[in-house]
């Protein structure tokens, strides 16, 4: 039998939807990510889950389930937490995972999970927002680079300027010295990525993963900073650092892992007949 179900997981600065379609080959239909910023949270979560299903053709969905800080959604079914729908999302990119890294906008967490998806434990970075998502971005604006270019120009870096500080106030102000210095934008961007990257690294190792690092979020697509937490990790554990990889969905995982939990709870739970339409949906 093949459902079709939605996963909405919201973040801090994007909401991240997809839908669905299970069966004997689970099939992702529509990803999409719609971007915060200033606008009403809510707004930006049916606009997002809306465009998904729209995309998809779904009429109906059997499940719509959330995760983030998505718990207060009023047309969901259903929610899961974060570190659950990031593992089996990460497994439905790549089978091969045993750990995620949720690298997003103000945290960073590493999971260890088993070959169903099944959370056994995890770390979370308990310092200052200088380790996320938006401290890059803040520092990217500042040096006058987009979010696109980060990676890469980070990667041309010969001579990388560490960037001690755990607080991001007193990183940027680090930051504002070296450029005051004459040091390069792409390696003020590397020794950025070899702090974040070394404070990753100390997560992961702490969980001793028995396969490849899959690294999820917003962050999953910065070259510069993969290449810094293979290069930490390698330090970390040199007796067998584990592969990093990621995949150009991986933002979308804490989705895609809402919506296969959906589908097993609707499974599990013998539901009937849809949660979602579009009459429900153009009547709210």
């Amino acid at each position: 039998m093949r459902i079709l179900t939605a996963g909405i997981d919201v973040g801090s600065s994007a909401v991240k939807a997809v839908v669905l379609a299970h069966g004997e080959n689970p099939k992702l239909l529509a990803p999409i990510v719609s971007k915060i910023r200033k606008r009403e949270v809510a707004h930006v979560v049916r606009e997002a889950f809306e465009e998904a299903a729209t995309m998809a053709g779904a009429d109906d969905l059997a499940y719509v389930a959330t995760t983030g800080e998505g718990e207060e959604v009023p047309f969901s079914t259903g929610h899961f937490y974060g570190m659950t729908a990031h593992a089996r999302g990460a497994l439905f990119l790549d089978a091969s995972a045993r750990c995620v890294l949720d690298a997003g906008a103000l945290h960073a967490r590493a999971v260890k999970m088993d070959e169903r998806g099944k959370v056994i434990t995890y770390k979370m970075t308990s310092q200052c927002a200088s380790g996320s998502g938006q401290f890059l971005e803040n520092i990217a604006r500042y040096l006058g680079v987009s979010q696109a270019e980060i990676g890469h120009l980070s990667l041309q870096g010969d001579a990388p300027e560490t960037v001690s500080s755990i607080c991001a106030v007193l990183a940027e102000t680090d930051v504002i010295n070296m450029v005051s210095r004459g040091i390069s934008t792409s390696n003020i961007l590397r020794g950025i990525h070899a702090s974040m990257a070394g404070r990753f690294a100390r997560l992961i190792a702490a969980l001793i993963p028995q396969g490849p690092v899959f690294v999820s979020g917003g962050l999953g697509a910065d070259e510069g900073l993969l290449e810094g937490l293979r290069e930490a990790l390698s330090k970390a554990m040199p007796k067998g650092a584990p592969a990093v990889v990621t995949h150009e969905f991986g933002i979308h995982a804490g989705a895609i892992g809402a919506a296969i939990w959906g589908a097993y709870r609707w499974e599990k739970l013998g539901m009937g007949g849809a949660a979602w339409t579009q009459s429900k949906s153009t009547a709210a």
